[in-house]
């Protein structure tokens, strides 16, 4: 396959909210990137995540467009077009084609789904279930807090703790779990509106059905992520967010200070070792 100037492809893995932010980062940066999703994704920060595409066929965050396609054959075209590749490829099978000069799996899974060294000059892996120098090149730490977005050359980023990071005083509190298997159903609110995202919303009100079990809001705020109408959800399954601060109903279509601060350390990652390798990205 000719490539654009001969510029090499850095595949990221993963189109969720997080992993948008670090599509986002590098496409602005001028790397030439190409995404792969699984055939479901559960996001639920639905406006700020680029895996919409999947169900879409496009999907746009902060300006940058991703355009699902069928074979990696079509990369070039969507590329050459201002626009982001995106591959329904859970086992990153599109690396035999375009041969990446970069992977980064920003699946943020919690463990390692099959990112290995092998297969790019450089690979970097987010958060939790990377050790860096073993499977990785180098590890993006994740958790909120001092070391967010720093980047690790050897060794693994904070074990995974279980609980959402505080955010107005509030962690396990933000995140809702389906309390039931079934579809996910949206309800309408008091005036008749469909409950979405970007919707202030009050404790204890029901905010979706996942069947016929009711979904109630555990505390007061915005809505910033709600998992999109049908899905089937398994009991467990994260599907709502709520942010207690009611002024970030403006932001819910854009990356979130994590997701970009995760994406600074990717970019950084890939520079030094680029440089270090006598690789070029750029």
């Amino acid at each position: 396959m000719e490539l654009q100037n001969n510029q090499p492809w850095v595949l990221v893995r993963g189109a969720g909210d997080l992993a948008t932010g670090v599509i986002v980062r590098l496409h602005r940066c001028g790397f030439k990137v190409a995404v792969t999703e699984c055939a479901n994704p559960s996001a639920i920060r639905r406006r700020a995540a680029l895996c919409e595409a999947v169900w879409q066929g496009a999907a746009q965050v902060e300006g940058v467009t991703a355009r699902r396609i069928a074979d990696a054959a079509q990369a070039e075209m969507a590329s050459q077009a201002g626009e982001i590749p995106l591959l329904v490829d859970e086992s990153a099978a599109c690396i035999a084609a375009l041969q990446p000069a970069a992977v980064v799996d920003a699946i943020l899974a919690k463990r390692n789904l099959g990112t290995s060294r092998e297969m790019a000059p450089i690979t970097v892996g987010l958060g939790p279930g990377f050790t860096a120098g073993q499977d990785v090149d180098a590890v993006v730490e994740t958790m909120r807090g001092h070391h967010l977005g720093r980047v690790i050359r050897q060794g693994a980023a904070i074990p995974n703790t279980g609980v959402p990071g505080v955010i107005a005083g509030y962690a396990a509190e933000r995140v809702i779990h389906a309390p039931a298997g079934g579809a996910m159903q949206f309800v309408a609110d008091e005036s008749g509106n469909t409950v979405d995202i970007g919707a202030l919303v009050r404790a204890g009100q029901i905010i979706a059905r996942v069947g016929d079990t009711p979904v109630h809001a555990t505390i007061d705020g915005v809505l910033r992520g709600l998992i999109r109408e049908g899905y089937p959800v398994t009991k467990g399954l994260k599907i709502a967010d709520i942010d207690p601060r009611p002024e970030q109903a403006a932001y819910c279509d854009t990356v979130s200070d994590k997701a970009r601060a995760i994406g600074g350390g990717v970019v950084e990652a890939l520079l030094e070792l680029a440089r270090e390798k006598q690789i070029r990205l750029l």
